[in-house]
């Protein structure tokens, strides 16, 4: 038992320091949204917070694998999180929307190096047997984090204020990244042996990315299939305010409540989860978890009253954290951590072009019909997609993609 302990001493450091990070995202999420609509009393200036981070991953998403791959993981973690809480700090401070806006830009940025960046760092500081029960943990923590966030936002804003809020929430990045300077460097970097960041080194790396992707086609499809099928529910949850309260008929404290059950479904599902990790496969968690996702979309998509919408967000919210924490495991066992960096950033530089294609053509589309009409078809193509995709993870013939190694006693000694 001893060992055991010993043996999960640095991942549960790790689990501490992105559960941490985790809560600071709620909390700023909550504080920047009231404090843009304070400045301005525009919705359509909060609604613009939703574009700069597809926006800026467009940008730096061409070049921020080939930064990372070549350099500490550990230290580009840090540094990233240390940015945040600086920049943070200055939001509350600012004269204008412009410099608002101009601060969140570089917060994004600093987000699209943190990224890749630390799932290459957890695949490097988690063994392999233990990756799928990591990730669980790891859902558990981030769902923990939905609903703890918020309430601790909104308790700090009431008691105090926006600015205070802000401040408190750039001490969560510091402590997040304090953790991580307890664990250990898991590279030898060689300073000599950086390539320089360059137009032509970018172009040779999206070239070792296109073999990876050629090499490994079917891990590739899976990826990125699971990112096109979140397009859907990324656009769902897009209009799900004006979806639940225009349609639906919920008041604003009923959508509250929603948000919190859907909560608590999450971190129902992580908990349960992160106990039998390790009685269920990696193909079962995403198979089960993405077709249950999707069946609670396809319940609120038709729903017609607050109790018919709670069950279809708590069936979403509990299997969510199924299908996250498979797909994690998936992607950490199968995509090798010496280029792990460049291809989870060309991976979500085409996630951030759809997607934001995807969610204007759905706003054109229910203005343009119904939201109604709209959302109920995107419930039905989600599901569709979800069981073909369901049938490519269950394949025979790509079994061996999801083998895990051994649990070295794990379940003994647990």
């Amino acid at each position: 038992m001893k060992q055991h302990l010993n043996e999960w001493k640095t991942p549960s450091i790790l689990l501490g320091s992105l559960g941490i990070a985790s809560l600071g995202d709620f909390i700023y999420l909550v504080a920047i949204n009231i404090i843009v609509y304070q400045m301005t009393g525009s919705a359509a200036a909060v609604a613009g917070l939703w574009v700069i981070g597809p926006l800026t991953n467009i940008v730096t998403k061409f070049w921020t694998g080939s930064f990372i791959d070549y350099r500490s993981k550990k230290n580009i973690v840090m540094v990233t999180l240390v940015a945040r809480a600086l920049f943070i700090v200055f939001i509350p401070l600012a004269p204008n929307l412009l410099a608002v806006y101009a601060i969140l830009v570089v917060l994004s940025v600093a987000k699209s190096f943190f990224g890749p960046a630390s799932m290459t760092y957890i695949t490097m500081l988690v063994s392999p047997h233990k990756r799928k029960r990591f990730n669980s943990l790891r859902s558990f923590s981030s769902s923990s984090a939905f609903i703890i966030g918020p309430a601790i936002g909104g308790t700090l804003i009431l008691t105090t204020n926006i600015s205070v809020t802000l401040w408190l929430t750039a001490v969560f990045y510091l402590l997040a990244s304090l953790l991580l300077a307890l664990l250990t460097e898991t590279e030898k970097i060689e300073p000599t042996e950086i390539p320089a960041l360059t137009f032509a080194q970018v172009a040779r790396d999206f070239t070792v990315v296109y073999a990876f992707m050629t090499e490994r086609k079917y891990v590739s499809a899976i990826y990125l299939g699971f990112l096109a099928v979140m397009l859907f529910s990324f656009a769902m949850d897009a209009q799900e305010v004006v979806f639940t309260q225009q349609v639906i008929g919920l008041t604003e404290v009923e959508y509250s409540l929603l948000i919190s059950i859907t909560g608590i479904g999450s971190v129902s599902g992580a908990m349960l989860l992160s106990i039998f990790s390790n009685k269920v496969s990696i193909r079962y968690m995403i198979v089960i978890g993405l077709l249950m996702m999707t069946f609670g979309y396809v319940i609120y998509a038709f729903s017609w009253s607050f109790a018919s919408v709670t069950v279809g967000f708590i069936i979403l919210g509990f299997f969510n954290v199924f299908l996250n924490a498979g797909i994690a495991t998936f992607y950490q066992n199968n995509v090798p951590v010496s280029v792990m960096g460049r291809v989870t950033s060309i991976f979500q530089l085409i996630q951030s072009i759809f997607q934001i294609f995807f969610i204007l053509g759905i706003g054109l589309l229910a203005d343009l019909v119904s939201l109604k009409l709209t959302i109920g078809a995107l419930a039905v193509i989600m599901l569709v997609a979800a069981f073909l995709y369901a049938i490519a993870v269950l394949h025979p013939k790509y079994s061996g993609w999801y083998e895990e190694a051994e649990e070295e006693l794990e379940e003994e000694l647990a």
